[in-house]
């Protein structure tokens, strides 16, 4: 029988058991499992695993929990600017965005630029510029407004500091989100997306729209999606990292994917953690951080949605 898996992530760092109440803990889980849910029927109605990233990411952007569509944490304009990338390991393809401001679903821009723009990588306005041609759904400044986002930002407005989504800082709302997924054809994708750092300058994009740093998809190795703080990722260019060790040392997934974050990552200072699927069905979603709120349904039809 043909396996099907998927994994999500919605961000990882500082989250403490003591910081959460139950309710939010119910919150957090309520709106992992419904996007877990969402991609695997994608993977169950025999979709391919780019459609079940895509729509399982769509799931977490249209959350306000999460730092990425609606979510996404304020820049030192007050804006709101989003990064999202998306890779097909069948063909390598892959869509990249940074720097756009409106768009509802920065992944479904992602996958328009990678089906459809014949680059990889499209920024600021020249990303906007193509969302409207291809009738994307924008939405007003009001959508993206949540007034703990705007809290956040009031406490290093003025001033040189950014925050990254997952800090201790009075923190109760976490992250990037991203997901892979394996689907009936043997094919694997991985998706990324993200509101980036609060009170960000200077047009910062981190490692989430930057393929094979913080998202590659590979049918040879795995699918990764990454999430934690993004100049450390890039640098590690962390998700082409597990795949390289896959395919040039023969590790497996689960090794792989450890190596990386409890090794590599945390000698350059790195933390975060990240999502990951092979060929196989495997998954991997190792983090060196106090939480990372994750989900997976894997190839024996179990599931998890876990946050320590």
């Amino acid at each position: 029988m043909k396996k099907i898996a998927i994994a999500i992530h919605g961000g990882a760092g500082t989250l403490l058991k003591k910081n959460m109440t139950p309710a939010m803990e119910q919150s957090y889980a309520a709106a992992l499992e419904e996007a877990l849910t969402a991609g695997r029927l994608v993977l169950q109605n025999d979709g391919d695993a780019i459609s079940a990233v895509e729509e399982a990411v769509k799931h977490l952007e249209d959350s306000p929990l999460f730092n990425a569509g609606k979510g996404s944490v304020f820049t030192s304009a007050g804006t709101h600017e989003m990064d999202a990338s998306i890779m097909d390991g069948k063909t390598l393809n892959a869509g990249a965005l940074s720097m756009v401001r409106g768009v509802r679903n920065p992944v479904s821009l992602a996958r328009m630029i990678m089906e459809k723009s014949g680059h990889v990588f499209l920024a600021g306005e020249g990303a906007m510029a193509f969302a409207r041609q291809m009738n994307c759904m924008f939405e007003p400044e009001e959508y993206f407004f949540d007034e703990l986002r705007f809290q956040q930002w009031q406490q290093v407005k003025g001033t040189d500091d950014v925050k990254l989504d997952h800090s201790a800082l009075d923190e109760k709302k976490f992250g990037t989100v991203g997901a892979v997924a394996l689907d009936i054809e043997g094919n694997i994708a991985a998706a990324t997306s993200t509101g980036g750092m609060t009170n960000k300058k200077f047009g910062r994009v981190g490692d989430s729209p930057m393929i094979g740093a913080g998202n590659y998809a590979n049918n040879l190795t795995c699918a990764v999606s990454c999430t934690g703080s993004g100049e450390f990722f890039i640098r590690g260019v962390v998700a082409y990292d597990v795949s390289c060790l896959m395919e040039y040392k023969g590790l497996s997934l689960l090794e792989a994917a450890d190596h990386v974050i409890n090794h590599r990552l945390k000698k350059i200072g790195g933390d975060g953690g990240l999502v990951a699927v092979d060929a196989n069905g495997n998954i991997a979603m190792p983090f060196n951080t106090d939480g990372m709120y994750r989900a997976s349904w894997n190839a024996n039809d179990e599931k998890l949605i876990a946050i320590y």
